[in-house]
């Protein structure tokens, strides 16, 4: 009978992988769709007659539109579910691409950024499903590997869409094959289950003294509606006779989700969700995280031109250069649960850690003094600012809590964004000052980050949360 009960939580945990893969999937398919499209958008628009000005307020829609739904459309996620609210990204931003593929004229590219730029946080919910289906302990593994196979995907699209551009007709097949990625990508998280939430997360550690009745081989850790037991340890809990009992019944399922819901009601709840995490003491989180993305945003701003002018180095060079620190980064997700592990979870000075490491870089970077130099900050800075951005997003799932995942996750990607509109303004001020000016300045934000950092953990405990306890 143990062997059974011990079968069963094994199949449970295989139908939980088999979900996990699934998401990387549709990350690495998302990424890959967007990035076909992104280096020919500019050249697009110039193609069908708009002037510099014209261009740049497009360009900017999609960004704005991204700054103010991010944080909405992530608390709808949690008010609605995973599944539904992500079928509904990923419709719409095939829907938005593939309009994308008739513009031709300004009006209809417009039109077509809409709703992309609303709706296209497909990669933010994905990352709220995968804490909603794992245990704290394995969330920044899990989140390595998707970022690590989306980054994949970002870095083999363009290759796809420059060999299409070649044709004739060229963007176009490469906005309807945007669509159709992104199609796919819908059948696929249409054969997930019905909802997100799983009732049971395991983490294993199987004996291998197969007389005991499950010790010590799955920690169980209940998950309802998003809220999850408090289990801030990282070891595993012994699983009793009576846990392997109530593990035979159907307790792996996915919660049904009202969609029929009255409209005024999801915008009460979404409104409620947002008012809690503004209201929340994260601002130091948000800060750090705005910090350093304006920080790594003015490193690579003008980095074409500041090789150019600093090393003479062709442009040729610099897309080899920008290649290879975009591959690393990529492969770093791979590193960052090894390095959890090796920090024991300890996040808090994971962060400070890789905060000061990412500082330290970029000095080196503005201050160097030959290629090779910086080819060695490249390889480094792709590394520490993968574990930064996992370390800053799992932060905040501590401190917030999985009850607001989406909410949290959108609230960080809003952060980003503000990032995104102020870097280009810094770095073009700061050029009139020198080709190092941008960096120069990302140093200082760093550091501002580092001693925001040395204020504030003192005041959390050991997961990351401040000592007066959750949202």
């Amino acid at each position: 009978m143990n062997n059974q009960i011990c079968s069963t939580l094994s199949l449970k945990l295989k139908s939980r992988r088999g979900i996990i893969h699934c998401i990387y999937v549709v990350g690495f398919m998302d990424l890959f769709g967007v990035s076909m499209i992104i280096p020919l958008l500019s050249h697009h628009v110039k193609a069908l007659g708009a002037s510099p000005t014209v261009a740049g307020i497009v360009g900017s829609t999609y960004g704005m539109l991204q700054l103010f739904s991010s944080t909405i459309v992530g608390s709808w996620s949690d008010v609605v579910g995973r599944r539904y609210s992500l079928l509904t990204s990923i419709l719409l931003s095939a829907f938005g691409y593939g309009l994308l593929g008739i513009s031709t004229s300004i009006t209809l590219f417009v039109l077509a950024r809409i709703p992309v730029g609303l709706f296209k946080h497909s990669l933010s919910i994905c990352r709220a499903l995968l804490s909603d289906l794992v245990s704290e302990s394995e969330r920044p593994l899990v989140m390595g590997h998707f970022n690590a196979a989306s980054s994949v995907g970002f870095i083999l699209g363009p290759v796809v869409g420059g060999y299409l551009t070649e044709h004739e007709g060229g963007f176009y097949t490469s906005s309807f094959t945007c669509a159709a990625i992104f199609l796919i990508n819908a059948g696929l998280v249409w054969m997930l289950p019905q909802s997100e939430k799983i009732t049971d997360r395991n983490e294993t550690n199987i004996s291998n003294n197969s007389s005991k009745v499950c010790h010590n081989e799955y920690c169980t850790k209940s998950a309802q509606n998003g809220l999850h037991a408090n289990n801030h340890h990282s070891g595993l809990t012994t699983v009793t006779e009576a846990d392997c009992r109530s593990a035979r019944k159907p307790r792996l399922r996915w919660r049904e989700v009202s969609l029929l819901q009255p409209a005024w009601k999801q915008l009460t709840s979404v409104s409620s969700r947002i008012h809690m995490v503004a209201s929340s003491d994260m601002w130091d989180l948000f800060l750090v995280r705005l910090l350093m993305a304006i920080a790594i945003m003015l490193y690579y701003s003008n980095f074409s031109l500041a090789m150019e002018e600093r090393f003479s180095m062709k442009p040729k060079m610099t897309g080899y250069l920008i290649s290879y620190s975009s591959t690393l980064g990529a492969l770093a997700g791979f590193l960052v649960g090894p390095v959890t592990q090796l920090y024991r979870n300890n996040m808090p000075a994971l962060l400070l850690h890789s905060t000061v490491l990412t500082c330290s870089l970029i000095l080196l970077y503005a201050t160097a003094p030959s290629v090779w130099q910086v080819v060695l900050t490249s390889t480094f800075f792709a590394i520490s600012t993968s574990i930064g951005r996992t370390c800053i997003t799992d932060l905040e799932l501590q401190r917030g809590g999985a009850h607001a995942s989406g909410t949290l996750i959108g609230a960080g990607q809003s952060v980003t964004a503000v990032g995104r509109v102020l870097a280009p303004l810094l770095s073009g001020l700061t050029q009139e000052i020198s080709p190092c000016g941008p960096a120069s300045l990302g140093v200082v934000l760093a550091l501002a980050a580092v001693g925001l950092l040395l204020i504030r953990i003192p005041k959390w405990d050991g997961g990351g949360r401040t000592k007066t306890g959750k949202l």
